[in-house]
């Protein structure tokens, strides 16, 4: 059976909620440490290990590492971009690496910020000039979002100081699987076995999201070198134009399917219903042929964490599953 995962967040904090996101279906739920720490999260990860209880089931925990990703910083409100706009680029809380990357780039750079949600480009006044921002996208900038810059590579290593610890008590807390973001080759792979393995953890199942170019090249590396490919369509669609993402997720599940290796598909599978409480058409049809197409498992995020209708998102995402493996026997 495909597996179904919500994302843990402020929305479904209550045991009450929890208990009815495993009654509907629900196998496990993922904690984005971009936002916080298995430490802090202690008591909602105490409350999902209870709703399963109740609800009959065992709550697998999939930890979302920070690894090697682009972040704005927190922010006490979210800032207003407004469209059509010019920006100094020091007024927004970009990271100093992107600033300094962007500096050194030619103008017409796009940032995309948000899973693309807020689109910007590099321009100068003058040719000696500040870097600008030209807002070709606006919106409202909350802290701790995505950042992506077509083109551009992250000298970074694989895991922060901060994921380390967090593997070091990865057992305590009961942690099932570990997904490592933006994998760039399977040096980023063995490097998280290697800390899983010192950690005590060689039964914890290693997760290789594709979110970035260099991730999709090296596939057939990335495959034998993890438990499972996440195909995260939020960053990927920004690594190129998005009519593009369609053909790009099915090429990885191809390659998966052929190596008999099990793959996710994650990223707006119910984006609608973050405040409706009945999805798109189109949502059901994508998470149908998601299941067509072989995947394992299936995943929500902002929809369950910080959505309205958290028990509704997954009893449209486990049915629309259901639904989809009939024709896939």
């Amino acid at each position: 059976m495909v597996k179904i995962y919500g994302t843990i967040g402020p929305a479904c904090r209550e045991r009450g909620i929890l208990t009815e996101m495993f009654r509907e279906g629900m196998d496990g739920v993922r904690l984005n440490l971009s936002h916080t720490s298995l430490e802090d999260a202690s008591e909602l990860i105490g409350a999902c290990r209870g709703a399963a209880r109740e609800a009959g089931t065992e709550a697998e925990l999939l930890i979302d590492m920070q690894g090697p990703e682009l972040r704005t910083a927190a922010v006490a409100e979210a800032q207003s971009i407004p469209e059509g706009g010019l920006l100094d680029i020091c007024a927004l809380p970009l990271p100093e690496a992107v600033v300094n990357g962007l500096e050194s780039m030619e103008e017409g750079r796009e940032v995309l910020l948000d899973d693309g949600k807020i689109l910007l480009r590099t321009e100068r006044r003058a040719p000696d000039g500040p870097l600008m921002l030209r807002v070709l996208r606006g919106g409202a900038l909350e802290s701790r979002k995505s950042i992506a810059v077509p083109g551009y590579h992250i000298k970074a290593p694989a895991m922060t100081e901060r994921d380390r610890e967090q593997i070091k008590r990865a057992k305590e807390f009961g942690v099932t699987a570990v997904m490592q973001p933006f994998v760039r080759g399977k040096e980023d792979l063995t490097e998280v076995r290697a800390a899983l393995d010192e950690a005590g953890c060689p039964g914890v199942r290693l997760l290789a999201k594709i979110e970035n170019m260099d991730g999709i090249e090296k596939l057939d590396e990335l495959i034998p070198c993890c438990d499972e490919i996440v195909i995260a369509r939020g960053d990927l669609g920004n690594a190129m134009e998005l009519w593009e993402l369609p053909a790009a997720q099915k090429r990885i599940a191809a390659a998966c399917r052929s190596a008999g290796r099990d793959f996710m598909v994650v990223t707006q599978m119910l984006d609608s219903m973050t405040h409706r409480r009945v999805p798109t058409r189109a949502e059901v049809s994508d998470i149908f042929n998601a299941v067509l197409d072989g995947a394992a498992s299936v995943m929500v995020t902002g929809e369950t964490a910080a959505g309205d209708f958290p028990v509704d998102v997954i009893r449209y995402l486990c049915r629309t599953v259901r639904e989809a493996e009939k024709m896939r026997q």
